[in-house]
This record gives C-alpha cells, sequence and structure tokens, in this order.
C-alpha cells in the first residue's frame, strides 16, 4: 500500500514539474511587413497577409495581390490548398475562391442558393466542397461549388460557436462554453474535451492545441494532460500561427518566427 502512495505521489510530483517546464524556442527569421492581419505561411513558403483589406501573398522573389472593394470586408481567408484559396466576404453572403496566382476561379454567393443560407463560418474541404456552418439553422453542411449542391449534415448546435477551424476532412468548434467538437464529412461528432478561456487559439491535431491568454503562449495536451508556457521573447502580440513546427508571431512591426519542438 505504502508503495501505491509513493508511486501516486511521484508521478504526481513529475506531472506538476514537467507542466512548469516552459518550451523553448529559437528564433529562425524576422520578416518586417506593416499589415493589418497577418494569414499564415503555405507549403511553397508564401506567406500571406492583409493590408487595407486587399490579400496579398509573397515570398523573397514574387508578390501578389487581389482585392474586390465591392465586397466589403475580408472575414476570412483559408490558405489549406494554395491552388484554392478561400476569400469570405461576410458581411455579403459570399465566398471568392482564387487560384496560385490571385486568380479569381469561383464567386458564390450564397443569398441566391435555392436553400437558404447564412454563412458564418467556412472552410475549404475535400472533392472540390466547402464547410459551411449556416446561422439560419445552427448546423453543418458541405457546399460542392462545382456542381452548386449544399448538404446539411450535422444536428444543431445547442450552444454559439466562439472559435472553428477547419482541414480537408474535419470541422472543429470550440462553443461559449469551451467545450472543443469535431465533425467529420458523414456527419458524426465527437467531444473532443474542454479547453482553458483563451484569447485566441490554434487547434493542432485532435488533443493538442496552442493558446495565448494576457499575452502569454500555452500549449497543451488533453490526452496526456500536459499544459506549458510557450518562452517568446515578444511581451505584446496581434496573432499567432503554428505550422510544421515553426510558431509565427504577427506584431505591429512583422512577423518573427520561431522552431519550437512540441511534445
Amino acid at each position: 500500500m505504502k508503495k501505491i502512495i509513493l508511486f501516486i505521489t511521484l508521478v504526481s510530483t513529475w506531472t506538476a514539474i514537467s507542466q512548469n517546464i516552459k518550451l523553448e524556442t529559437i528564433t529562425t527569421d524576422t520578416i518586417n511587413v506593416v499589415a493589418d492581419d497577418f494569414i499564415d505561411y503555405d507549403q511553397f513558403e508564401f506567406y500571406y497577409y492583409i493590408k487595407d483589406n486587399v490579400l496579398h501573398k509573397t515570398n523573397d522573389t514574387e508578390s501578389l495581390e487581389y482585392k474586390n472593394a465591392s465586397l466589403g470586408k475580408i472575414a476570412k481567408v483559408d490558405i489549406r490548398n494554395p491552388l484554392k484559396i478561400v476569400l469570405f466576404y461576410e458581411n455579403f453572403n459570399t465566398v471568392i475562391l482564387l487560384d496560385n496566382q490571385l486568380n479569381e476561379t469561383h464567386k458564390v454567393n450564397f443569398s441566391e442558393n435555392t436553400s437558404p443560407i447564412a454563412v458564418s463560418a467556412i472552410g475549404i474541404a475535400a472533392q472540390n466542397r466547402l464547410w459551411i456552418y449556416n446561422s439560419l439553422n445552427q448546423q453543418i453542411g458541405l457546399f460542392d461549388y462545382i456542381k452548386n449542391d449544399y448538404k446539411t449534415i450535422s444536428t444543431p448546435f445547442p450552444e454559439s460557436i466562439k472559435y472553428y477551424q477547419t482541414d480537408f476532412n474535419t470541422f472543429y468548434w470550440i462553443d461559449n462554453k469551451n467545450n472543443w467538437y469535431s465533425c467529420d464529412a458523414f456527419g458524426k461528432i465527437k467531444t473532443k474535451g474542454k479547453t482553458p478561456d483563451f484569447d485566441a487559439i490554434e487547434i493542432i491535431n485532435d488533443s493538442q492545441f496552442i493558446y495565448s491568454k494576457n499575452n502569454t503562449l500555452f500549449f497543451e495536451d488533453l490526452e496526456k494532460k500536459q499544459k506549458h508556457e510557450i518562452d517568446i521573447s515578444e511581451k505584446t502580440f496581434k496573432k499567432f500561427c503554428y505550422k510544421d513546427q515553426i510558431l509565427s508571431i504577427f506584431t505591429s512591426k512583422g512577423i518573427i518566427n520561431y522552431k519550437i519542438i512540441t511534445p
């Protein structure tokens, strides 16, 4: 019995110690850019940002831009597929799809759809489809922009969305009570757990995420029950992005990229 108690005590102590260890970062480069919002990098090392409601795509040798003043403010940019970039203009309930040269390839006005759709969340999905959260019925759907076909796949949400994120096969969201869920392309919903309160958050995978609170960054793994503060030099920042062990911090002066190894 004493051995069991000692083991539990050691495990609890080790867990507490490990959670107090900061994750170290190494600065890789800094990009001086004046922007209103930083979107992210794509896999071809282009970075995207918004300045004066214009989308910019740039690297060391090339710079492109797209603007469409007639549709108002850009509410969302999805660059998961750099060959099919999604721009969402929420005030006009409209999506624009761009190719890798930022040429317009598709325009969808959801207000003109045969089934009423009021989009409040959107992202690129597989097979020429878009993830849609329809605020009219509070359900997730998939919209085929080639066939102009919309299909509702989920049950109505009991709570409003605080944050959402998509990949080709999954729609993730966190509700206003910090409950974290996922929905696959067949409409199957899973409860992932509960997140801490956050100012901003980015989901890494089914159990891990990075979040900020009061200008401090944390990495958390719900499955392993680990939480670590991330050591960065910036005391204030506008946004952060994480991809392939690179943490990008967006400040008023530009973008600082860090190499980080998550547990």
